[in-house]
């Protein structure tokens, strides 16, 4: 087990009953009487990791005093969509390896791959039919798509070097911000009302989910897959200009400008991050990029002085520094 994920266990502490019951859910939901599908679903129970979304439903209910029987069935919905934007992922990306194994994509190909993650939306959205408010389903059917808009978005924005930082975050939020977003407000608002408590706890989940996308931007193209347990370089491979490469492209001149375009551009060329690295001073990039997500991060921790001390608010104030120091 990474130290990543022995410190998020240790954090999710205050509700780990919850945490508990929520994957007896997902062990539930997943059963299927399809050999073929069972050992696909198998398979990718591998890549659920942390579980950090479903742990930020049971956290910003428990924090917000809102604690219901179903929230552990919310946090489990909310880590289905997120299990199969893993898979969907993986085919865009065209990642190998995930959580140290095989993505879906790798072992068997990418039109199973995205029937896999299809049949879990599926099994996500069924799933919330049986809640007793539809709450959950409309701020999550909202989610999923702003999901999808956010993918779409970014595969518009390919080779965008003079992109503006704004849209940048508007992207990468909806890409992963904003089911971090959707997990915080059910957590603080299922079945209903507490209509302001739930915008304040969005508003931490969404700042929150930012800064773990620029630090997941950060790692795809300066660390290596043993660190991180994951294809990383794919954003270079795929010409996704992130956020440490917008800044370093910023800062260069325009013969280092034209380094970078080269190395995103150059057909064939093998291991582009590596020759980004080499052509121009990433750091530069990196290094103020990791100051926005610290800059986001303080913000969404101010957003939980309206909450009373406990342990579950104390573990959402420890998870924003998680966020910052992560290696996987």
């Amino acid at each position: 087990m990474s130290l990543d994920r022995t410190r998020v266990e240790r954090v999710l502490g205050p509700v780990a009953p919850g945490m508990e019951r929520m994957r007896d859910v997902l062990r539930e939901t997943l059963i299927e009487a399809s050999g073929a599908v069972r050992d696909m679903t198998d398979h990718v129970g591998r890549f659920q990791g942390k579980q950090l979304r479903g742990g930020l439903v049971l956290l910003s209910g428990e924090a917000s005093g809102n604690t219901t029987d179903e929230h552990s069935r919310i946090a489990a919905i909310v880590e289905l969509i997120h299990l199969a934007t893993l898979v969907h992922d993986d085919i865009l990306d065209g990642a190998k390896v995930r959580r140290r194994v095989a993505c879906v994509n790798e072992r068997w190909d990418n039109q199973v791959a995205v029937l896999l993650g299809d049949f879990l939306y599926a099994r996500a959205f069924a799933l919330s039919t049986d809640l007793s408010s539809r709450l959950c389903s409309r701020i999550l059917a909202e989610t999923t798509r702003r999901i999808c808009v956010g993918e779409i978005d970014q595969a518009a924005s390919r080779y965008d070097f003079e992109m503006p930082q704004a849209r940048y975050e508007a992207i990468a939020g909806a890409k992963t911000a904003c089911l971090y977003a959707a997990a915080c407000e059910l957590g603080a608002r299922y079945p209903g009302g507490h209509h302001e408590l739930g915008r304040e706890m969005s508003a931490f989940g969404w700042e929150l989910g930012l800064a773990f996308q620029i630090v997941d931007d950060v790692l795809d193209v300066t660390a290596s897959e043993d660190e991180v347990g994951k294809s990383v370089g794919t954003d270079v491979e795929d010409g996704k200009v992130t956020l440490p490469v917008l800044f370093a492209y910023e800062a260069a001149d325009e013969g280092v400008r034209a380094a970078i375009r080269e190395v995103f551009t150059r057909p064939g060329l093998v291991g582009r991050a590596a020759h980004l690295r080499e052509a121009c001073d990433l750091e530069r990039g990196v290094t103020r990029a990791l100051g926005r997500a610290e800059e986001l991060v303080a913000s969404a921790l101010a957003r939980l002085a309206g909450l009373p001390a406990s342990p579950a608010r104390a573990a959402l104030e420890e998870l924003g520094s998680f966020v910052l120091e992560r290696r996987s």
